[in-house]
């Protein structure tokens, strides 16, 4: 069945709210398009389009932060902390961009594919928040000198990693990404930030790629139609910009526990849908 455009409104708010919290885009764009009723593989098209939408509000949120560090890249000669945390973001990229270069089609496959993995991944990413929360919490009150440290080269491949299994629906890109960080020490501040700005390269190179091979008519034009996708589009990038303000804040400061009982809940109710629906 064709998705409507008030269909496309939906998941383009359900999007734009998900994007910048760790409990997965992708796993409530699939739960609320098996309850729409719009499971279909040329989806994964809309998912993209949604994706690219969130990380031009990103872009426009954090347009001040990421100017200062292309500024500091590209002006000077010299070596620099601006240089330093764009070669780490670069270097966060290589995991996922060894995934979408040869797994691409085996990925694909898991989009659509019914709510039984979305629930499990949700209860991962659960599990993976209540898990980082509980050691640096500990780590915090065993020592009062190790309040963590800036994220460094080895920790930029291990979040990249992280990123990388992410891919999967219901897997909490942000979750993920600032869990294994701060299992690996880095301060939350720190881990935040780098997790909202790691993304941007690669989502923005899969939406260019998606657009070549529209434009040069490998893959047929998206089934859904161009009213959806562009109002799905809207939507997403309008709630996305009004969300990044605050969530920033909440990812940073707030306890990761509360994410991560909302992620065991959306899990579980994922699962009931898949078993007796």
């Amino acid at each position: 069945m064709e998705m409507s455009w008030l269909e496309a409104l939906i998941l383009g708010v359900i999007q734009g709210l998900t994007e910048f919290l760790p409990v997965s885009s992708s796993g409530h764009l699939e739960i609320g398009q098996a309850l729409l009723g719009t499971t279909s593989e040329e989806n994964l098209t809309f998912t993209v389009f949604l994706h690219v939408a969130t990380v031009l509000s990103t872009i426009v949120v954090l347009r001040q932060e990421i100017g200062k560090l292309l500024k500091g890249t590209f002006t000077t000669i010299q070596w620099n902390d601006d240089k330093q945390y764009v070669s780490l973001l670069l270097l966060s990229c290589i995991p996922i961009f060894v995934v979408g270069v040869f797994f691409k089609e085996e990925v694909e496959q898991f989009f659509g594919s019914g709510l039984l993995l979305v629930g499990i991944c949700l209860l991962i990413t659960s599990f993976m928040l209540g898990l980082s929360e509980y050691l640096t919490k500990r780590r915090l009150q065993s020592s009062a000198t190790d309040t963590g440290h800036n994220i460094g080269w080895k920790d930029a491949i291990t979040v990249g990693c992280a990123q990388a299994i992410a891919i999967l629906p219901g897997l909490s890109r942000s979750g993920m990404t600032i869990a294994t960080g701060l299992l690996c020490g880095v301060k939350k501040e720190s881990v935040a930030r780098f997790s909202f700005l790691m993304v941007l390269i690669p989502v923005l190179g899969d939406a260019f790629l998606e657009s070549l091979d529209l434009i040069t008519g490998k893959v047929a034009s998206p089934a859904i139609g161009w009213l959806p996708l562009t109002i799905g589009f809207l939507a997403a990038f309008i709630t996305g910009c009004v969300a990044c303000r605050w969530m920033l804040a909440i990812v940073r400061k707030q306890k990761l526990t509360y994410f991560a009982v909302y992620c065991m809940l959306a899990g579980t109710f994922a699962l009931v849908c898949h078993f007796f629906a």
